[in-house]
């Protein structure tokens, strides 16, 4: 996959989101102009919260309720009981 075709990540949404209120805010846009750019901010802001919703199930996997490191998938469950951690 080149660079073109790929997502692009949170800080990239955020910097777009920033221009696009930024030109907003200039009073110099046609109507159409104006309706097209909030229509493709309303889409990097859907594609925002996306990453961010992920970004916090994958802190609650790794931190359990109590603020403590969770052991990673797999390691605890299915582990081999002879791998020589009893000794």
């Amino acid at each position: 996959m080149d660079a073109d075709s790929r997502e692009p990540g949170l800080d990239e949404l955020i910097g777009r989101i920033e221009e696009i209120v930024r030109r907003l805010d200039s009073d110099s846009l046609g109507i159409d102009d104006a309706l097209g750019l909030f229509e493709e901010g309303v889409g990097h802001l859907g594609r925002a919260r996306k990453i961010l919703e992920r970004t916090e199930l994958r802190i609650a996997e790794l931190i359990g309720p109590d603020g403590e490191v969770v052991e990673e998938r797999g390691q605890s469950e299915g582990a081999d009981p002879d791998d020589g951690d009893d000794a």
